[in-house]
């Protein structure tokens, strides 16, 4: 790795975020600079699946007719959705399916 990749700076933020920050990393026995790494690629990761769902929206809205087509496709690569719903059997009776429609 450059030393680039290495260097250190320092960025402005507020005392109640530096706090919060840090007992984090005291009840986790990590530095500051992990868990703000953690946070950060989990926020990328967040952003990345809020996009995809954005488009998944997007083409079912503006392209119901390759939405369909790629349904298909999908189903013939992977084989068709499971009629069964397993749940673990402490959430028996918990949870109300709705009907699913034909």
């Amino acid at each position: 790795m450059s030393a680039k990749h290495n260097a250190a700076t320092t960025i402005r933020v507020s005392v109640k975020t530096r706090d919060r920050l840090a007992k984090i990393a005291r009840q986790e026995g990590r530095n500051m600079t992990e868990v703000l790494n953690d946070a950060i690629t989990d926020y990328e990761q967040k952003l990345f699946w809020q996009t995809v769902n954005e488009q998944i929206e997007r083409t079912q809205r503006e392209d119901p007719e390759g939405w369909a087509d790629y349904l298909a496709e999908r189903e013939l690569v992977l084989g068709p959705k499971s009629r069964t719903r397993q749940i673990a059997p402490e959430w028996e009776g918990l949870i109300a399916y709705p009907e699913e429609k034909e």
